[in-house]
């Protein structure tokens, strides 16, 4: 048998089209009510003058004056007195004004509804951003100030303009800024509502005129998300060659280089940075504030300059001519050569890689200082074995292992759990290195099992578990420094402590003691973005600073190059050349930094100082 089956727009009755239909109506807006009352009202008006009109309650008899009178009751809401006509008349006119009365107030409340809601869409941040030339920062965690700190010093009192686009309400942004930075007049700072990951969204900051474009730290997924969204609207717009900065985590999360070479999209993998930062730091107390020294805006920096007169002369006389900044390589057909051949002949078109406190800061002076070049000298290998103790276990355990000083001889790692693929993979790099490697498996929280550790060596890691919400992984780690500061203190004993944490307003809950030194990644991060942000050129140099090929920024003993006693800066430079390092310098007994010392001036050395220099070992 066949069954017909039913329309089932059959059963929907007059009454629900017409609710559906208003419902409709309703929902298109203010401007579509308003129409909506207009045309009803002036529907009503009509209906009453024509039924004063055939009714024959006008008694002049008149059309025109009926159909004015009724427009102007339902907009005045005003009654016709008693004896102006019939009583017919008035009453429908009274019809009229109480029509009129309702007609206000609900065009007053649709009007006060219409304003309120565009004060809610301005206070939101939804106009687009009219500006050119600006720093767009995508993404905002409330108290990370780092970023826009070094922004702020950038500018170093020119106008700029930044704009910082997250998925929160305007209002809370822009407290947050207020409650964390102090800024200036020059530096102007607007806020936008905007899913960073949604190209469309993403229009509102006008990311096609702006300088650069820099990824705030936050999770892999968010950020390589931000950064196609980015390339998509870019892409659209038809614009290329404005610079992506983005920090990335973990390597496997990293675009391909030729993808990211083609996008103009530059990615640092933070784990990494961090791991190497803590093998160099763990066992040279203050290279890490040395790190923050190089990779921030107060103080000195590097920057690319160009100065015609040191065409044809070589890398070692502009080391004893350069004044106010550093020479610290060459930037030549696009590529940057770190402490170059001394023997290097500089060319009109080359680039200077200078470090100082601003670009317009060096100076060539006369050759006179080339009389005072010392003799070579040799680098005295320092041959002390030392011991290195690791708290904690995260993926980047197999880099900070093969990147420990030449001289560490033993390390034990205390960590609960440690895979045994990953045990196995750390074992082969200790055989490579000639490493004694001890694994403890061990409940953190027991003073005495604390004890025991901390008298096994003079250098300590407190590594982050970055598995772990970050929040409850940063205060593992406080937990942990709080007790073996403790023990530090009521033992009289002698070490040093190197602490990874991963946001910057955790560190802000502890002191900087002595024989502490604090990587931060939130921290180094922004600092290296913002450093990106403003010399996208440096990208290469950061690279191999931060990588485990080429140059990097090493705290030297003045003994190992039998440099202790008094000697002009120039001759340090000069016998540090001949040894392929360049001299940055000196980290006082104190722990107190000097960099770019007077070129014409002179320092005593002593055991107790560290020559700060950049060099391949």
């Amino acid at each position: 048998m066949l069954f017909k089956k039913k329309s089932k727009n059959k059963q929907i009755s007059l009454k629900k089209r017409i609710v559906y239909w208003f419902d409709n109506c309703m929902a298109k807006g203010s401007m579509t009510l308003i129409h909506f009352l207009i045309t009803a009202s002036v529907i009503l008006a009509a209906m009453i003058a024509g039924i004063i009109i055939i009714a024959g309650f006008n008694e002049d008899g008149k059309v025109a004056p009926v159909i004015w009178d009724s427009i102007s009751t339902l907009i005045n809401a005003w009654v016709p007195e008693y004896s102006e006509d019939s009583f017919g008349y008035l009453i429908l006119m009274s019809i009229v004004a109480i029509a009129g009365v309702f007609f206000t107030s609900v065009l007053i409340g649709i009007i006060t509804s219409s304003i309120e809601e565009k004060i809610s869409s301005l206070k939101k941040g939804n106009s687009v951003v009219v500006e050119e030339n600006h720093i767009v920062v995508l993404g905002f965690y409330p108290g990370e100030s780092t970023l826009l700190q070094q922004l702020i010093l950038a500018a170093d009192g020119k106008p700029t303009c930044v704009v910082i686009a997250e998925n929160k309400e305007r209002e809370d942004l822009e407290l947050s800024v207020a409650e964390n930075i102090n800024v200036p007049k020059n530096f102007r700072i607007i806020c936008r509502t905007v899913d960073i990951t949604d190209p469309a969204s993403l229009e509102k900051c006008s990311i096609e005129t702006c300088k650069s474009i820099i990824i705030s730290p936050t999770d892999d997924m968010r950020t390589a998300k931000a950064v196609l969204a980015v390339s998509v609207l870019l892409h659209q717009k038809g614009v290329s060659g404005i610079p992506i900065n983005a920090i990335i985590s973990r390597d496997e999360n990293r675009f391909p280089p030729s993808s990211a070479a083609a996008n103009n999209i530059a990615t640092l993998p933070t784990n990494r940075i961090i791991a190497r930062m803590i093998a160099h730091s763990c066992t040279q107390t203050g290279l890490s504030a040395t790190f923050r020294e190089i990779f921030n805006f107060e103080g000195c920096e590097f920057y690319l300059i160009q100065l015609p007169a040191t065409n044809g002369i070589t890398f070692r006389a502009l080391m004893g001519q350069l004044a106010n900044a550093t020479p610290v390589g060459v930037f030549r057909n696009d590529l940057s050569i770190l402490n170059p051949d001394p023997d290097l002949v500089l060319q009109e078109t080359d680039k200077i890689i200078v470090f100082c406190e601003n670009r317009s800061s060096a100076k060539l002076m006369d050759n006179r200082l080339q009389s005072e070049l010392p003799q070579q000298t040799d680098i005295v290998t320092n041959d002390e074995e030392i011991s290195t103790l690791i708290f904690g276990y995260n993926e980047t355990l197999p880099l900070l292992l093969s990147e420990l000083s030449a001289n560490v001889s033993q390390v034990h790692i205390v960590a609960q759990e440690i895979p045994e693929q990953k045990k196995h993979i750390l074992e082969n790099i200790a055989n490579k290195r000639n490493l004694d490697l001890f694994y403890h498996p061990a409940y953190l929280r027991s003073q005495q099992v604390l004890l025991e550790f901390a008298q096994l060596t003079n250098h300590i890691i407190i590594l982050n578990d970055h598995e772990k919400d970050a929040e409850e992984a940063d205060m593992d780690v406080i937990f942990l420094l709080m007790n073996l500061r403790d023990i530090r203190e009521r033992y009289n004993l002698n070490f040093n402590i190197t602490v990874e944490m991963q946001k910057e307003h955790n560190h802000n809950l502890i002191d900087d003691k002595d024989r502490t030194d604090f990587l931060v990644s939130s921290s180094m991060s922004s600092l290296i973005l913002a450093q990106l942000a403003e010399n996208p050129e440096l990208n290469d140099i950061f690279q191999e600073l931060l990588s485990n090929r080429g140059n990097e920024i090493y705290l030297k003993s003045p003994s190992s190059f039998n440099l202790e006693g008094t000697h002009s800066v120039v001759a340090l430079r000069q016998a540090l050349l001949n040894q392929r390092h360049i001299f940055l310098g000196v980290l006082d007994a104190a722990k107190i930094s000097h960099y770019n010392l007077p070129i014409d001036g002179s320092i005593t050395l002593t055991n107790e100082d560290f020559l700060i220099v950049l060099g391949n070992n």
